[in-house]
């Protein structure tokens, strides 16, 4: 099988964590077209994400994509046969290794013991009966014996392991071979598949297009019961508020960008993982940066997402005390109880921030945003001596890092954590107006 050898590179992940939610929620604001039809170019984004599953034959209705199906499973078993394969052959040949060093070591050994007996033999007649040098000659020869002894038992076994484990290593090596061979000529005519479909696209979605104008109109369940609620305007009290009616102030509606802007990143996350399933058991290339890469993103999203739960009133609360309340108590509850968010809320602020110029100002490669953290260089002077290669240059720290292989920077994740106390600590303010003004308008 190839191999997809590709390291995401740092600056890469901070601007797609930017720009992808801006365009999402660019793409979320355009109007709906009246009428729903296949588009080419969703067609080749399904192509390229999903075409290995056949699924964007599957979005144009096309019942072919079936056959991408059975080609790809062939695929996985094919590397999951070379992987065991190749376990199989790492053993054995590991234990053929092992058995011919230890003959390369023994024979030298049995053969040296074996030239000493001789001479030990001599040298015990030559002796004096019961005298120190014969019994020091007893003892030499002993051991030259159990020498040979042990040595020549170390070899047989060693023999034995080889004529038991050659067989299998070289059973498992064809097995390898073919496995391998396996995943990689379905691999190629998956490639095929896609390389085809790429180019037959357009026909496609034109002709899932007229069929989709041939078929005649589903009917529809009417809930009679719904409509009647609707028409009477009745609201559903059980419903949950719609996320802008919560926005009262500029507040308000900060933590809502912010809250869908960061929510966009759950699908980042679904791509990531796609590809590092497909790295890892389609190509047998796991990645060493997709698992870090989300779970820096996940908490950079909770963080940022703090403020929009507080405003929406999405946090898990036990209410049972609460829940029964008028809206002017529930106020004076919140307002006495404000004391401890802001406690939480300040004191993420305050360390977040510490943390946030720790990641910045440590001895760093390029040292330039370390130098000005630590207070060695104005911002301007900083901003003046960088230049395009130290963001590119991927020999450059810049602050903290991460411990593994990728060895992202890891100050943007830290202020993010600013960003989320601020945030918080503003959504707090509002929630306290908020309560004011309930208060006033209940008494």
């Amino acid at each position: 099988m190839p191999s997809l050898e590709f390291t995401l590179p740092h600056w890469l992940y901070w601007v797609g964590l930017v720009v992808f939610p801006i365009a999402a929620m660019f793409l979320a604001r355009k109007a709906r077209p009246e009428k729903t039809t296949y588009g080419a170019p969703l067609g080749y984004l399904i192509l390229v994400t999903g075409g290995m599953l056949g699924l964007h034959r599957f979005y144009l209705k096309n019942l072919w994509g079936l056959l991408f199906i059975p080609v790809f499973i062939l695929i996985l078993i094919g590397n999951a046969g070379e992987r065991d394969a190749r376990s199989a052959w790492s053993d054995a040949s590991n234990m053929v290794r092992v058995a011919e060093r230890t003959i390369d070591r023994e024979l030298p050994r049995v053969a040296s013991a074996e030239a000493e007996i001789p001479d030990l033999k001599a040298e015990i007649d030559s002796t004096e009966a019961g005298s120190f040098a014969r019994r020091s000659a007893e003892r030499r020869l002993d051991r030259a014996n159990e020498r040979v002894i042990q040595g020549q038992e170390r070899i047989a076994k060693a023999q034995a392991e080889i004529v038991e484990f050659t067989p299998i290593t070289k059973e498992a090596a064809d097995l390898r071979a073919f496995w391998s061979n396996t995943a990689r000529y379905a691999f190629f005519i998956l490639v095929a598949f896609i390389f085809a479909d790429a180019i037959m696209l357009p026909s496609l979605v034109r002709s899932a297009n007229r069929k989709l104008e041939q078929e005649d109109e589903e009917e529809r369940f009417i809930d009679e019961e719904a409509i009647a609620k609707a028409e009477s305007g009745a609201a559903d009290p059980d419903a949950r508020k719609a996320d802008h009616e919560y926005v009262e102030n500029w507040i308000d509606r900060l933590s809502l960008l912010a809250g869908e802007f960061v929510s966009y990143w759950a699908v980042i996350a679904v791509f990531v993982y796609y590809f590092e399933v497909l790295s890892r058991y389609v190509f047998n290339s796991p990645t060493s940066w997709a698992h870090e890469a989300m779970y820096l993103m996940f908490g950079m999203q909770y963080l940022i997402s703090g403020s929009y739960a507080m405003l929406t009133e999405s946090h898990v609360r036990v209410d049972i005390f609460y829940a029964p309340l008028t809206r002017p108590k529930k106020a004076w509850a919140d307002l006495l109880t404000s004391v401890f968010f802001f406690i939480f809320a300040g004191t993420l602020l305050t360390t977040s921030y510490i943390f946030a110029f720790d990641a910045i100002a440590v001895p760093s490669g390029n040292s330039v945003v370390s130098d000005w953290a630590r207070g060695d260089l104005g911002f301007f002077q900083m901003l003046g001596e960088l230049s395009l290669g130290d963001w590119t240059d991927p020999s450059i720290r810049w602050g903290e890092i991460s411990f593994n292989e990728w060895e992202v920077p890891l100050w943007p994740m830290k202020w993010m954590m600013v960003v989320g106390g601020i945030l918080l600590v503003l959504q707090g303010v509002s929630k306290i107006g908020k309560d004011i003004q309930a208060i006033r308008a209940g008494a």
